[in-house]
């Protein structure tokens, strides 16, 4: 075993020796990784530290005071607001994206328009969806202050995350499928349902992740539409902060904020209770 690593090892040296580009390209992808790690890892590390010993059982009470500042009811907000988000974006970006890989005619024009559109849509500012949202969802259709709202404008955001991740996963996997099912006498629908799109899974929980993510962590967008109550939202039209909210109004107000670095740990902890489950979901369906 060591002698096939020594001669892997000796193999790429001299290849790096007959390009020395090659060698330089390594350099830079390995240096560019370590920095990704080491600022990671320090901001992993940093609100960790500033957060831990300011964690105490009044910030999980159930209602929300000035004295106890409860994050509790912007934890449940921030799961009920993913969910929401999730429901509305994921199954219009999966459908959207097979429509554009699996039945569009190459060379379509709508096709071309709606991923340019999608790439546009992909660069815009969260607070340019905020203000769209509070124009159109909070007034417009008069939805005032809402978790709808919220969710609805959280959905336009993610939804060109999932839209590219999903046609990209989709574009994955190999034509040699398509015709084996094909060649069995299955149908079109049967084997985009079938064989294609389990497939593609891994590929489509990678975008649902990101996009989780992207959910969780906003706050600009959520300030215009669902606004910055500290309860829990007793139902779909109530208004509602998510923890994101909740630690930005903490450390704006400047007498909390040892209790903003606290739910900054908490929020970072929920994060990857999402990214895990989405994770293990992933795995029992590819199980399945």
């Amino acid at each position: 075993m060591e002698s096939i690593n020594k001669r892997s090892l000796r193999q790429k040296w001299a290849s790096y020796r007959r390009s020395p580009l090659s060698l330089v390209l390594f350099l830079l992808v390995s240096l560019a990784a370590l920095l990704t790690m080491l600022v990671f890892l320090f901001l992993v590390g940093y609100i960790l530290v500033k957060g831990i010993p300011h964690l105490k059982p009044s910030l999980f009470a159930w209602h929300y005071t000035s004295e106890n500042v409860s994050m509790t009811p912007a934890i449940v907000n921030t799961v009920t607001m993913t969910l929401s988000a999730l429901l509305i974006a994921v199954p219009l970006g999966v459908f959207a994206a097979i429509y554009l890989t699996e039945y569009a005619k190459r060379g379509n024009k709508l096709v071309s328009v709606v991923r340019i559109t999608a790439e546009t849509l992909s660069g815009i500012p969260s607070i340019c969806y905020g203000l769209f949202g509070m124009l159109f969802f909070v007034t417009a259709l008069k939805w005032g202050y809402s978790m709808l709202a919220g969710a609805f404008t959280l959905a336009m955001m993610i939804l060109p995350l999932i839209m590219r991740t999903t046609e990209e996963a989709l574009r994955s996997v190999p034509d040699s499928y398509r015709e084996g099912s094909f060649g069995l006498g299955a149908g079109k629908l049967r084997t985009v349902f079938r064989i294609v799109l389990p497939s593609a899974v891994p590929g489509i929980l990678a975008g649902v992740i990101l996009a989780t993510g992207r959910i969780v962590g906003e706050t600009a967008a959520l300030m215009y539409t669902s606004g910055t109550f500290t309860e829990v939202a007793a139902n779909p039209m109530a208004s509602g902060r998510m923890l994101s909210v909740h630690m930005y109004s903490l450390s704006r107000e400047g007498l909390h904020v040892n209790e903003a670095y606290a739910t900054a740990v908490v929020l970072l902890l929920v994060v990857i209770g999402i990214n895990g489950l989405s994770q293990l979901a992933a795995k029992k369906l590819m199980k399945g």
